[in-house]
Formats: structure tokens, sequence, C-alpha cells
């Protein structure tokens, strides 16, 4: 198994390190890591979070990478917001990165993480529409990503009964979402944390990925999203299962940006 969503302690909120996982990987059945910590830029945010230093992200990574061990890919997940395209674009022109997740987790200039007044006085419907506009206008603005990461991460935060995007109240955002990832070549990460966040699916949800196959979309990463080891590669057996009763047979892992892709049945253990 492949895991492309790790994050160790460089990450704000990681819980193991580096060589953790690369201790246990083996044991779980993991042949390859992607490290993909947080970078997200908390400025006008109440917060006392820090931006990733990328410099030292790095130099401790390459003090770590042996591939003789497992191999591990130097990845990032940054958090896109619509106003700091050039900050990322001078980013990622400056470091050598395998693989770079695009999220939403700051949207309307709200940490909904943290700041749950991101949701104040919006019903569902409102408030879910605003985060999928939000994520639209970041996708035909930036380049500089290979997959958007938890596609419908806004379920988690609302508080609402609902926890679950359906994908006919909001086909007409979704379609135009999928369909200009499949335009810029761009793939969708399925991220199994959901499960572990108490859902009912991992993100994004099945009507979602059987939409993006039905518009021609083929590039699917799979991350555990995990924070600390005992939930590194969680429940990839569970979505390889369900991705092969889509019809979908193959995943992605990226090298220098690039998907290089491999047969699920070749990955089930």
């Amino acid at each position: 198994m492949k895991d492309s969503h790790v994050h160790s302690t460089i990450s704000h909120d990681g819980i193991s390190t580096f060589l953790e996982y690369i201790c246990v990987a083996r044991q779980k059945k993991v042949d390859e890591i992607t490290f993909t910590e947080h970078w997200d830029d908390y400025t006008g945010i109440k917060t006392n979070l820090k931006t990733l230093d990328i410099s030292y992200y790095l130099e401790k990574y390459l003090e770590i990478k042996d591939d003789s061990k497992i191999k591990t890919n130097f990845g990032i997940e940054f958090g896109l917001q619509p106003d700091i395209v050039k900050t990322i674009q001078s980013l990622v022109k400056k470091y050598p990165f395998d693989f770079i997740i695009g999220s939403s987790h700051i949207t309307c200039k709200k940490d909904m993480s943290f700041d749950r007044s991101f949701f104040d006085g919006l019903d569902r419907k409102q408030a879910y529409l605003n985060y999928f506009k939000e994520v639209l206008e970041n996708i035909k603005k930036y380049q500089e990503f290979d997959v958007y990461g938890h596609l419908d991460y806004v379920v988690r935060y609302g508080g609402y009964s609902e926890k679950k995007i359906d994908y006919l109240e909001f086909k007409e955002i979704l379609d135009e979402i999928l369909l200009n990832l499949i335009k810029k070549d761009k793939g969708i990460e399925i991220n199994t944390s959901g499960l572990r966040y108490g859902l009912s699916s991992f993100h994004p949800n099945l009507e979602i990925l059987k939409r993006y196959k039905e518009l021609g979309g083929k590039i699917l990463t799979v991350g555990s999203d995990a924070h600390k080891v005992d939930d590194l590669a969680s429940n990839f057996n569970f979505v390889y299962e369900v991705l092969e009763s889509l019809g979908y047979e193959e995943v992605a892992v990226y090298h220098n940006r690039i998907p290089d892709f491999s047969k699920i049945k070749s990955l089930k253990k």
C-alpha cells in the first residue's frame, strides 16, 4: 500500500515523527509514504498557529530519507486561498516537491476547524455552497497543485445534523468543480480520515467519486491524512474495494509532480 497523505510532528497537529512512521510501515504493509506537511497562510487570521517553515521541513526530511528502508516522497498540503496565488507560486518554484495537495482549510478568511463563525447565520446549504464556491475559485486560479484534498471537508465542522454532501443538491457547482479539475489534468484525493471523524464515508463521498468517473476523471490518490502512526493507511483495503466496485482500476502516487499509476489489485493486502 502507498499512503499519499501523512503528517509528522513537523505539522502543528502531528503526533508521530518521520522515523516512527517508517518503523511501522512494513508491519502495516505500507511500502511507500508521501509526507504532506501543512502549509497555511494565517495572515489576518486570529490564531496561535504559525505558517510552516518549508526550508526546515525539507532539511529534516532529507536527514531521514533512506529509500533502502522504505520509499518516501517530499510532499506538501497547501491551504489554498484565492488571494495568495503568487505566494504559493514562488514556493512551488523554490522547493523540490514530489506531490502537492491543494486543500481548503481557511475559507472566506475563516479557519473552520478552529473558528466556527464561518457557519454563523448560515443554513447548511448556504454554508456548504459558500465553501464550494471558494474551492471552485481556487481551482480556476491555481495550477500549483496535483490533486484537491478532502473535497467535501466542510461536512466535518458545521454541526448540522446532515453530515453528507448530497450530490444532486449541489450538482451544478460540483460538476463545475470536477470538470475544471479534469480540464486542468488535476486529480482528487480519496482521504480516509472522514471515517475516523465519525462520518459515514471517506472524502469525497461515493456519489462524487461516481460522478468524477462519469465525467472522465482518472486521477485518484489515496491518503490516510494520518497524524499518528496508528492511522497510517487506515481503511485502505475498504477504499480499494469501493473503487473497484465503481469501475476504477488504478490509483496514482506522485514523483517529481508526475503521477505514477498502480493497479488497485496489486495494492490490496
